[in-house]
């Protein structure tokens, strides 16, 4: 069985990193031309190289997951738009949190049980630990970020409130198409219906 990523620590969604990433790739079509360019400039406008390199290495390997039309939406989209691409790029990153936010989070709105709180991903990661042993092997502080940053992005892309409920999300018509293109499959990490998901592919 494939080993949980388990690097989504900080950042949020990173959406505003990966604005200022994506034209670059665009225009260059090199993640290493990308790399070494977000690291030359410090277009990030982090304190130190350290730093620059980590957020650097990670909105790279979310933006690296994404398709052509879907970077353009990243370069230049809508604020919202480009957080609902965001949120697509950190589940394909991430096994665990495309898992979480078709199984608890989707599972928790098609059953009108709106409310999403730590211990339902504690609940989660507890069944997952039964499959995956690194989850047992991280450390209580490692896994209370990772737990934090899932609801951050969460909160980042509009699909949770302050108050903890879940959000049925308004795409545009414009991410719908670029998401719904190989079959629906990504628009499951959102909290949509089956019937609207349909209707979209």
């Amino acid at each position: 069985m494939t080993r949980y990523k388990l690097s989504f620590t900080t950042g949020g969604l990173l959406s505003r990193e990966a604005s200022l990433a994506a034209p670059v790739y665009l225009d260059m079509h090199s993640w290493t031309a990308v790399r070494a360019a977000m690291t030359s400039t410090n277009v990030l406008q982090r304190r130190t190289n350290r730093s620059g390199s980590i957020v650097s290495r990670e909105v790279i390997s979310r933006l690296s997951t994404l398709r052509e039309t879907e970077l353009e939406i990243v370069a230049n989209g809508t604020a919202q738009e480009r957080s609902h691409v965001m949120w697509v790029a950190a589940c394909r990153r991430y096994s665990l949190i495309a898992e979480f936010a078709q199984e608890v989070v989707r599972e928790k709105f098609l059953l009108m049980t709106p409310l999403l709180t730590l211990e339902d991903f504690d609940g989660f990661v507890r069944t997952k630990s039964l499959w995956h042993d690194e989850l047992n092997n991280i450390a209580e502080s490692t896994y209370k970020k990772l737990r934090q940053n899932v609801f951050r992005m969460l909160r980042d892309a509009a699909l949770l409130s302050e108050a903890g409920h879940i959000v049925q999300p308004l795409l545009s018509t414009r991410v719908v198409e670029a998401l719904a293109a190989p079959g629906g499959v990504d628009l499951r990490f959102f909290p949509l219906t089956d019937s609207e998901i349909e209707s979209a592919t």
